[in-house]
């Protein structure tokens, strides 16, 4: 019974945009396409920090990096929190 909806929200975590519902089995990035935000996001050159759902989304979609977080470097690990912090801004809209 879970609907996939999509949502765009700003830095101090306003909600700016939510798609229409689709069904949940429907992927985040399969979503992203079907409501063309990526292309969106990337014609208008706006950032955005994302979950991993989101690998391979291109553009100007960032993501976490990938991996069990024993086998990233300190370096991946800090850059990961980094994005934590700036997306938790963003998922008060939701």
């Amino acid at each position: 019974h879970g609907m996939n909806v999509q949502v765009l929200a700003d830095p101090f975590g306003r909600l700016l945009w939510a798609s229409p519902a689709l069904p949940g089995a429907v992927h985040d990035i399969r979503a992203a396409r079907e409501h063309a935000i990526l292309d969106a996001l990337a014609d208008a050159a706006i950032p955005c920090w994302a979950d991993k759902a989101y690998r391979g989304a291109g553009g100007t979609v960032r993501t976490p990096y990938w991996g069990r977080w024993e086998t990233l470097s300190t370096g991946q690990k800090a850059v990961n929190r980094s994005h934590a912090k700036i997306r938790a801004l963003g998922e008060q809209a939701v």
